[in-house]
């Protein structure tokens, strides 16, 4: 091998070291962001597209290797994965042999572009900016008299930053470092779907609309958003009744805007959205209430803090650093699982995404899902685009109780829902 030829190495930031060690065919840590164009996708120029884009994205351009301390990511000189109709139910397991060792899938399905990632190489954070990349790539290609103008090369406002920020952001826990319980939570349970099957249903709304319910109760649409869900759960699944252990929805949070970080790779917190009904029939008032005075205790900069202090500090621990990578896959095993029951659900918000204006005509929505995780059977995810809000319920029960419950509730309060299923509920 040249010397131009040396393959680079990175190290997995701190919340990636988890997903490798968990990763199973039915619990496969992928979660989806795809894109809606106007017309049918041309698949020889998408994949003439990743083809272009691809280099430019170190953070995408890796596979994942075993060391004897830790999992690390090697450089992949391979080409692009080959794009293919989508085959299968979203958020599927990626066989890295089957995909030229990358750890990221690109699919498609009449007008609809699908990115589908593995949560080591980065969150929708990182995934939004590559899809978007790709997408104004593909226009560029399939529009190339209409898009003359445009400059055929990555965006200039994108950042490709690999740093940990993680690592960066690290304040040594005192004495009186913060202990984190991991205490049993609601676990939503019922007939399944057979095999790998994941059933899908779109909730498309007004923000104009949403927003005016928000305003009323003083809220965020997020804290809205999570309100709403959590009360559905407690009325479809728990009766309204009260219950020994609590609701409790993980809530992403991107941490970039809190440390000034533009960084590609991983770099979240989960808050938890808890309550615990101790009496009959609460109100959604009364509910989103609980909700986010939850949130709001959390959701403060010293607690971010202590979160990243807390998770990294098992990396930065001299001796565990030095115990073999599989001795340290047992003991992750064993903590994930004594963690996984602690959350009932999630709700993931990646946000609004702006798409430039002479592409803006071609692209008609996004939407994004999370695939299934240890204990949670139904999650929902959330972005905007447009003047438009898409939640996106992903679960492997049958059951559509809770979705249902929370859509009426949506209406209720003056908010009115267009919904789109997969055909597995047909």
């Amino acid at each position: 091998m040249g010397r131009n030829d040396k393959v680079a190495w990175d190290k997995l930031d701190n919340t990636a070291l988890l997903f490798p060690v968990i990763a199973t065919q039915t619990m496969t840590n992928v979660y989806r962001i795809s894109a809606e164009l106007s017309e049918d996708i041309d698949r020889d120029l998408l994949q003439e597209a990743l083809d272009r884009i691809l280099p430019s994205f170190d953070v995408f351009r890796m596979r994942l290797r075993a060391g004897l301390f830790w999992y690390y990511f090697e450089e992949n000189k391979r080409k692009a994965p080959l794009i293919r109709e989508e085959y299968s139910f979203p958020g599927a397991y990626i066989n890295k042999s089957r995909n030229n060792h990358f750890m990221f899938r690109v699919t498609y399905y009449e007008k609809r572009i699908n990115l589908e990632v593995f949560h080591a190489l980065t969150d929708g954070f990182g995934g939004v900016v590559f899809l978007k990349e790709l997408v104004y790539q593909y226009l560029r290609l399939k529009y190339s008299e209409e898009l003359a103008d445009e400059p055929d090369k990555i965006s200039n406002d994108v950042f490709l930053d690999k740093e940990d920020s993680y690592i960066k952001n690290y304040k040594k826990p005192g004495k009186d470092r913060k202990k984190y319980k991991h205490e049993k939570a609601v676990i939503v349970t019922g007939e399944s779907f057979p095999g790998d099957e994941v059933g899908v249903i779109h909730g498309f709304m007004p923000i104009a609309e949403l927003k005016a319910a928000c305003k009323r109760y003083g809220v965020t649409i997020n804290k809205f958003l999570t309100g709403v869900y959590v009360y559905s759960i407690y009325k479809e699944y728990l009766g309204g009744h009260p219950s020994e252990d609590a609701i409790s929805c993980g809530v992403p949070v991107n941490l970039r805007p809190y440390y000034d970080s533009h960084t590609m790779k991983n770099f979240f917190a989960i808050l938890a959205a808890e309550f615990r009904p101790e009496i009959d029939d609460y109100s959604f008032e009364e509910v989103l209430s609980i909700v986010c005075e939850s949130l709001d205790r959390q959701m403060t900069k010293e607690n971010l803090d202590d979160i990243i202090s807390y998770n990294v500090s098992n990396e930065m621990n001299m001796t565990l650093r030095v115990i073999p990578l599989f001795i340290k896959n047992l003991a992750i095993k064993q903590v994930y699982a004594a963690s996984s029951h602690s959350n009932t659900t999630t709700l993931t918000n990646i946000g609004n995404i702006v798409i430039r204006e002479p592409y803006k005509q071609y692209v008609k929505g996004f939407s994004c899902l999370l695939s299934m995780s240890e204990g949670q059977n139904i999650k929902a995810s959330v972005c905007s685009y447009d003047g438009v809000l898409n939640i996106t319920f992903s679960s492997i029960l049958t059951d559509t109780s809770i979705q249902r419950r929370f859509f009426q509730t949506l209406t209720k309060e003056g908010v009115p829902v267009a919904i789109q299923t997969n055909e597995i509920y047909e």
